[in-house]
């Protein structure tokens, strides 16, 4: 099955008419996106979009020959016109099955949002799941009990949750070829977005891209150990969550515990627990060793500086004479431990630590301590990890890419 691309983006397109953001500024020439539309086999149209004809055409292929179009959710604005030659184009309703004489077979799968998804599959046995914008299966029945699609093309990016379910449900598995359509200008277009595609096990095509269900090799597999630094509010723990945000079950473990009496901390902890899946578990503990070492759905440890403050106290670090009597050597036991379960783990971590003593230097001999210890530290789990972060003002610079 041949699946031409005429357009990746919302129905609005990017750049969005008369936006004035940065990603709308640099979406241009090749970055440019129509809304999404599909033209599967030269036969079946998904979505029927202004410019469908020259997009074809600009693609290398005709309209000519397709025998069904199907819209997949409600168009705003003015009825697009329908290209002269083209079968008026409908929807089909949740559940039932159309058979297309080109000899497709065309499911309507039900999602959350308004409009419809579609499974097709081709005369040769692949199949396709396509999603409306903002659209995720509506439950796992219309999935579940099925070998993994050979491709889907869903708005990955704007609704991670679908992935979620759909691998869940076994519907996507290690050799399906997830494509982020629908997108919008939420994401730079370029490296950022290649990313955020790759960390949700997906990828973007341009517009006019032609792939054959079946044919594309499996992604490669996101990096067992992913380091993120930053500093204060930089948005290091959001750019962690996001890199797990696909994965069916996450274990989050917060570091920071609980403190009695502190509002703000509350308010702190309660924003970062509003904002992660339904679907994850949370763990205060600072005992994180042991995590590492079982076996078990992926890891979020947030946040190391936590963790070593943890470590300090127990070793009495603070206290200068306790410090030199054998703190030391107790605190650098802990951190070798901690390390040595990094370098070893099987499971899939994020672990979250903060960038400090980037020129400022704590006026307290405590505080300096700290301070290093940090820095070593950091240093020391970075040298375990396939993948290292470091987020400023919310972008993410890759410090150390792994292998593809």
């Amino acid at each position: 099955m041949e699946l031409t691309l005429l357009g990746t983006g919302t129905p609005e397109g990017l750049p969005r008419p008369g936006c004035p953001c940065a990603a709308c500024a640099v979406s241009v020439g090749a970055r440019a996106r129509a809304a999404t539309a599909v033209l599967v086999d030269g036969a079946l149209l998904l979505d029927l979009t202004p410019g469908a004809v020259l997009a074809g055409a600009r693609a290398g292929h005709s309209l000519a020959g397709v025998r069904q179009v199907l819209l997949t959710h409600p168009h705003d604005g003015p009825p697009v016109e329908l290209p002269p030659g083209l079968p008026a184009a409908g929807r089909v309703p949740d559940g039932r099955e159309l058979a297309v004489i080109s000899g497709h077979r065309v499911r309507a799968v039900p999602v959350d949002a308004p409009g419809t998804g579609y499974e097709v599959t081709g005369p040769d046995g692949t199949r396709l799941l396509y999603l409306p914008p903002g659209g995720a299966p509506a439950g796992t029945n219309g999935v579940r009990g099925r070998r993994p699609y050979d491709v889907v093309l869903a708005d990955v990016l704007g609704r991670p949750d679908a992935l979620v379910r759909l691998r869940a449900s076994g519907a996507v598995g290690p050799a399906t070829d997830v494509i982020a359509v629908h997108l919008d200008h939420d994401v730079p277009p370029g490296p950022e977005l290649e990313r955020r595609c790759a960390a949700a096990g997906a990828r973007a095509v341009p517009d006019g891209a032609t792939v054959v269900a079946g044919e594309y090799p499996p992604a490669p597999a996101p990096p067992r150990r992913t380091l993120v630094l930053g500093g204060a509010r930089s948005g290091k723990s959001f750019e962690a969550e996001r890199r797990l945000a696909t994965f069916p079950e996450v274990v989050y473990v917060a570091t920071g515990g609980s403190r009695e009496g502190d509002a703000d901390w509350a308010q702190r902890v309660g924003l970062h627990r509003d904002r992660r899946p339904a679907s994850w578990r949370t763990v205060e503990t600072c005992e994180v060793v042991p995590m590492l070492e079982e076996q078990g759905p992926p890891l979020l440890i947030d946040c190391l500086a936590l963790w070593l403050t943890d470590a300090m106290d127990r070793a009495g670090a603070w206290d200068d004479a306790v410090w030199a009597a054998g703190g030391a050597k107790e605190l650098r036991e802990r951190t070798a431990d901690l390390v040595a379960a990094v370098r070893a783990t099987r499971r899939t971590v994020v672990l979250v630590s903060n960038e400090v003593g980037a020129g400022v230097v704590p006026a307290t001999a405590s505080g300096r301590r700290f301070r290093d210890e940090l820095g070593r530290l950091n240093n020391a789990v970075a040298g375990e990890c396939e993948h290292v972060l470091l987020v400023v003002a919310g972008q993410a610079l890759v410090l150390r890419e792994p292998p593809r």
